[in-house]
């Protein structure tokens, strides 16, 4: 087994030519926000990795083997929910409704423009239809918004994303009008101003 303990975010300082020539390997989100784990690259090397604690791996990151070797880090491809707005009965902004709800279920959500990822689950994506939003399951890279304490060189800190999309099943899902007491106050993913003004349809949920 080949010992992998550092990683350059993004292969920062890298030359291009250099990376491009690396062995590569794919990771599911479940595997890359884990500090110690095994794989296998595209060289068919056996991988242990050990990183700094709270250390989360990204795609297009660069690990750094004992031997000197790099393996770029890509983002698998796995089954994730694409919540899109409807054009017929929403609007662009019940994404950002969305999303504040997701974050106050400490659920790894991915932002985009038009769309947000997040992971397989049935009472969510119920959740979320029911605020109009359109969802489908897809095969697709996942990559969640960082965290305000995530480590490994990227925003200061790590947020440890191990239990933030494993327990929202256990304190948040059965309570479908809470709509009058967001918790704004521990969360701020940037769209606590789109809450608690003309944005609530009534019967939405959460």
């Amino acid at each position: 087994m080949l010992t992998v303990n550092k990683l350059i975010a993004q292969g920062r300082g890298l030359a291009p030519a250099l990376v491009k020539r690396a062995a590569s390997v794919a990771l599911d989100w479940d595997l890359r926000q884990k500090s110690r784990f095994e794989a296998t690259d595209s060289s068919g090397r056996h991988l242990g990795v050990f990183l700094a604690r709270g250390t989360v791996v990204r795609g297009g990151d660069v690990l750094v083997a004992e031997d000197g070797s790099l393996v770029r880090v890509q983002a698998a491809p796995q089954p994730v929910l694409v919540v899109r707005h409807c054009t017929e009965h929403g609007a662009p902004s019940d994404l950002l409704r969305a999303a504040y709800h997701l974050g106050n279920r400490h659920v790894a959500v991915e932002l985009k423009p038009d769309h947000l990822k997040l992971e397989p689950d049935h009472v969510l994506a119920g959740m979320l239809r029911r605020m109009h939003l359109i969802v489908h399951e897809e095969s697709a890279a996942f990559e969640p918004e960082s965290g305000a304490y995530e480590a490994g060189g990227r925003d200061d800190a790590h947020h440890d994303h191990g239990h933030a999309h494993h327990d929202h099943a256990a304190h948040d899902h059965g309570h479908a009008h809470d709509d009058g007491h967001d918790h704004g106050h521990g969360h701020d993913h940037g769209h606590g101003h789109e809450h608690g003004h003309g944005q609530d349809r009534g019967p939405h949920e959460h």
